[in-house]
């Protein structure tokens, strides 16, 4: 008789190929422990529902009463509305719909909320819903990131949480800046790296994609976007199995995409005929590899920012804070980074330590090395430069903190017999607990008691945790969510309250108030908060974003003002129905409705009034642009409106400057009106 050989389910063959974890009691009470925390996703039912509900409860946190910031930063807001009503603006990233200058970055962050705009109308909504939704998308790329890297889902789990929960990174994600795009692409790259070291069958195109995608961040906030280069560039060289030349060339293809991506819209540009595109706002020549370089690049290192409104910055961070090794942690950035920071680094060494037998193909060494590489690099840049520096930018820490606590959590669990790892995890569990109760006591009002029993619990698992494998099951339990509870409860609290409250303006920072403020570091302006919900006015929450705005500066109040404002140079203006009338009777027949100083002075008209407003000198006032003899023409040929007195928008301006030039100008020449306090020039009836 033939024996017939019954063919074997993939799903058997897969639980087959997977070691099985015994279920047989170890030291007291780590069973169950043991079984949650397996390698596969497969190993566990619970991974998925947890991955789910993670997701779920990110974009909880993301969307929940988005709508409250309003306008959000307005500077970009605008150019989302002029992207909506004009594909030039949109390429270029025009602050206005007729494209008389750029914002002063690469447009890429623009380009989704613009799209959105174009299909669900100009909301606070269709705005920042894309910025959430990048979010959650950020999240979900981090936990598969940091999944294959350590074959475990929990790993890949924990670090997801810690990245949703980081207050800078709700702040951002809740926000319009090009911040929020720029951390989804930099994960997407090390994602793509640690693929093509996994198969080396297909390096060349996963490394194609990741550098591709340090392109695209390239063009979403410009050299900020090269900082990852380095540890992407290292780890594949230390850990990927081709040959070492093969390795070498592999790169080289990777670097060739990312110039690519990065510069065919680079190219288009400085190919681009001056006189037919708008003028590169943040530049002084009208180029845009003038602000690649200068303001936007090495000035932000070494201070030297022609235009920049702090001046520049020294040795000692000028106007921009104190530079030097504990600037991460100082009163107005630590609330928003610094809660997990000294446990990533804690946890990088350890886990170095500990795997340092593995190899240099080993996975988790892997990505010690590239999120390692990512932190450290990014980290000191950020403490030692010079330049215009906010506390927001760390954001970009965010990813490395949180893949070093999962991968280092996974790693000393696989340890847990060490006394290295017994030891190295008390020690982190109580640093971060001190970390938090020091994070928590700079601002003494907010949940006071949270901050002694963070201490305590933590404190508390800390000793326990030596004492792990004397405890019983149930005990085991409690160390373990004591010391979730330590690790994750103050930057969670923070998490809601930056949720919870609108934040407008140029310079939002995350969590309550610490009663410091400024340029992200002490510098001029800024206030208590730090610009929660105090630079610039949004739209009331349901109150159509054609409609005038409320009156208090970050207010939530119905109705509309019967004083405009025009803004300042970190604030943008309010509008009033008589104003809006003004601005858009007759509106077809001009090019702009209106002209004025500065970007933010500019944004509040024009996105109360979705017509376009020449924002004269870019964010500052202080670009050339336009010239005074330009805009004499613009007058003449019947162009331009009205001109709206600034009294704050171009206050950054030396005498003499271009701006100063128009507006004394427009003075001498023109008859002033006002009109619910706002100081208007009617241009229509040429030079009087």
């Amino acid at each position: 008789m033939t024996q017939t050989t019954l063919p074997v389910p993939p799903s058997v063959q897969q639980r087959a190929a997977v070691p099985q974890t015994t279920t047989t009691a170890g030291p007291a009470g780590t069973t169950r422990l043991r079984r949650l925390w397996r390698g596969r996703a497969e190993d566990s039912p619970l991974v998925r529902p947890a991955l789910l509900g993670l997701l779920l409860a990110t974009a909880v946190l993301y969307l929940w009463g988005l709508g409250a910031s309003g306008w959000a930063n307005s500077f970009y807001s605008a150019a989302v509305q002029a992207g909506s009503e004009s594909w030039k603006a949109l390429f270029f990233g025009s602050s206005d719909a007729s494209s008389s200058i750029t914002v002063d970055k690469t447009p890429m962050s623009l380009w989704p909320m613009s799209l959105s705009v174009r299909l669900f109308g100009l909301s606070s909504w269709s705005m920042l819903v894309p910025q959430a939704l990048m979010g959650v998308g950020s999240v979900g790329l981090l936990y598969a990131t940091v999944r294959r890297t350590t074959h475990n889902a929990w790993a890949g789990l924990l670090a997801g949480a810690v990245l949703a929960i980081t207050p800078v990174a709700v702040l951002m994600f809740r926000f319009n800046n090009p911040d929020a795009l720029l951390t989804l692409f930099l994960i997407g790259s090390v994602y793509a790296t640690i693929r093509a070291i996994e198969s080396p069958e297909r390096a060349v195109r996963w490394l194609v994609l990741g550098g591709s995608l340090v392109g695209f961040a390239f063009l979403t906030k410009m050299l900020q976007a090269f900082l990852v280069l380095p540890p992407l560039a290292l780890v594949y060289l230390v850990a990927a199995k081709p040959s070492f030349g093969k390795r070498l060339v592999h790169l080289l293809a990777a670097f060739g995409s990312t110039i690519v991506a990065a510069g065919w819209w680079i190219a288009i540009v400085e190919l681009w005929p001056a006189s037919s595109r708008p003028y590169i706002g943040g530049s002084q020549n009208n180029s845009i590899l003038e602000l690649t370089l200068g303001y936007n690049g090495f000035g932000r290192l070494n201070g030297n920012e022609t235009g920049s409104v702090g001046g520049g910055g020294n040795a000692g961070g000028g106007n921009w804070g104190e530079t030097g090794l504990l600037r991460l942690f100082s009163s107005e950035i630590g609330g928003q980074i610094a809660w997990l920071l000294p446990a990533a680094l804690a946890l990088l060494v350890l886990g170095v330590l500990l795997q340092r037998r593995a190899g240099r193909t080993d996975r988790q060494l892997t990505g010690l090395v590239v999120w390692g590489g990512w932190l450290l690099v990014t980290g000191l840049t950020f403490s030692l430069m010079a330049g215009i520096f906010h506390a927001y930018y760390t954001i970009a820490l965010a990813p490395a903190i949180a893949a070093l606590i999962g991968i280092g959590a996974s790693i000393l669990w696989e340890h847990r017999g060490s006394v290295v790892a017994g030891l190295g995890a008390a020690f982190v569990l109580a640093m971060t607990s001190v970390m938090s109760f020091v994070l928590l006591g700079r601002s003494a009002d907010f949940l006071p008691w949270l901050r002694w029993a963070v201490l305590v619990i933590g404190l508390v698992s800390a000793f326990l945790i030596v004492l792990a494998r004397l405890l019983p099951r149930r005990a085991v339990l409690a160390v373990a969510a004591g010391t979730l509870i330590a690790m994750l409860a103050g930057p969670a609290a923070y998490a809601v309250e930056t949720a919870s409250t609108p934040h407008t303006g140029s310079l939002p920072t995350a969590g309550p108030s610490t009663g410091s403020g400024g340029f992200g570091g002490g510098g001029p302006g800024g206030g208590p908060g730090g610009g929660r919900g105090r630079m610039g006015t949004p739209p009331t929450q349901g109150q159509a974003p054609g409609g005038a705005v409320q009156g208090t500066a970050g207010g939530t109040t119905g109705g509309t003002t019967s004083q405009g404002s025009t803004g300042g140079l970190l604030s943008g203006s309010e509008s009033t129905d008589s104003i809006n009338a003004l601005l858009t009777q007759d509106a077809s027949s001009y090019t702009w409705v209106a002209a004025t100083i500065g970007s933010n002075t500019a944004s509040g008209y024009q996105l109360a009034t979705e017509e376009p407003v020449m924002a004269i000198g870019g964010f500052n006032g202080s670009d050339p642009s336009p010239t005074l003899a330009q805009f004499k023409r613009y007058v003449a040929d019947g162009q331009i409106h009205y001109f709206i007195a600034s009294g704050g928008g171009g206050g950054m301006n030396a005498s003499g400057s271009t701006s100063t030039a128009i507006s004394t100008w427009v003075g001498e020449t023109f008859n002033a009106t006002t009109v619910d306090g706002v100081t208007v020039y009617d241009l229509s009836g040429g030079v009087q």
